[in-house]
């Protein structure tokens, strides 16, 4: 059993699917150094890629450890400017009001975005190992008053309807039905609440997902959807786009870096390269109004 906040009705774990069931018994064992040594510099746990310029310098290293650590400290900076990016699109935030972080992960969001306007954040993941460990870093923070985490699933969280002034997913819409997934959105958001993702998408006009996306598809264990459905499904949800942005040759120096952290790698960094650079996969900002 999971008790909500105040605000909030107590809820279940809602039932999950076969599929979802595998999905938070992957999140559950991982425990991949990209992930850990990178939050472990400064506690913030992000679990999404990077953008920006990267600092080349740090592959001039020549010491061993001190390479080891610029690589890593160079890769949070640029996963850390990620998320600053994505809080960025959140609105004109007050510290009195909530946000919703879906597919939290081991929560690095919500604090960015609780540092950044003093608001409330509720962070769901679908592996209960995440929703501890994120709670235990609010708690070290002192910020558990104001940043909290649940073991939910996000396509029907039991958090207040219309509770909310902005929400997002940043790399987590892949693992689920956009529909479901934005009818929630819908629900929770006021009424002008902004709603922001993040996120891989295959491009339509390239055809059908490319090898590339299929190979991504596999090792995550995600379905990642074509561009085209995200406007489809938003517009079925009372979700207006305001703000589009192709993030995806920004994206690509973070890759190219991580690609040569031998530390970090995990076997699918040429796989996201070629799939930027041959135009199948787009990673893309969008930021809409509920109406």
């Amino acid at each position: 059993m999971t008790t909500a906040h105040a605000g909030t009705a107590s809820a279940q774990v809602p039932t999950q699917s076969v599929y979802q069931s595998r999905v938070a018994d992957y999140w559950n064992a991982e425990e991949n150094p990209v992930n850990l040594e990178l939050g472990m510099i400064d506690d913030l746990y992000h679990h999404h890629y990077g953008l920006g310029e990267a600092d080349r310098s740090v592959l001039e290293e020549q010491d061993p450890e001190r390479r080891r650590t610029r690589i890593t400290a160079e890769l949070h900076r640029l996963e850390h400017a990620q998320a600053e990016l994505l809080a960025s699109h959140l609105g004109d935030l007050a510290p009195e009001d909530r946000v919703f972080d879906a597919g939290c992960g081991r929560g690095g969001g919500s604090v960015t975005a609780h540092l950044r306007y003093g608001c409330h954040a509720d962070g769901v993941t679908i592996s209960a190992k995440q929703a501890a460990f994120a709670n235990e870093q609010a708690r070290k923070r002192g910020i558990d008053g104001k940043v909290r985490y649940h073991h939910r699933n996000m396509l029907d969280t039991g958090l207040a309807t219309g509770a909310y002034a902005a929400s997002w997913n940043n790399e987590s819409t892949m693992y689920v039905e956009l529909d479901l997934l934005f009818a929630e959105h819908a629900r929770l958001l006021r009424r002008g609440g902004r709603y922001v993702t993040v996120t891989g998408c295959y491009n339509d006009t390239y055809g059908q997902a490319s090898r590339e996306v299929s190979l991504i598809n596999a090792h995550y264990i995600c379905d990642i959807h074509p561009r085209s459905e995200y406007f489809r499904a938003m517009a079925r949800n009372r979700l207006v786009p305001v703000h589009v942005e192709d993030l995806t040759q920004a994206a690509i120096p973070y890759w190219e870096l991580r690609r040569q952290a031998d530390h970090l790698v995990t076997g699918i960094e040429d796989t996201f390269l070629n799939a930027y650079r041959n135009g199948s996969f787009q990673y893309l900002l969008i930021a809409a109004d509920r109406v």
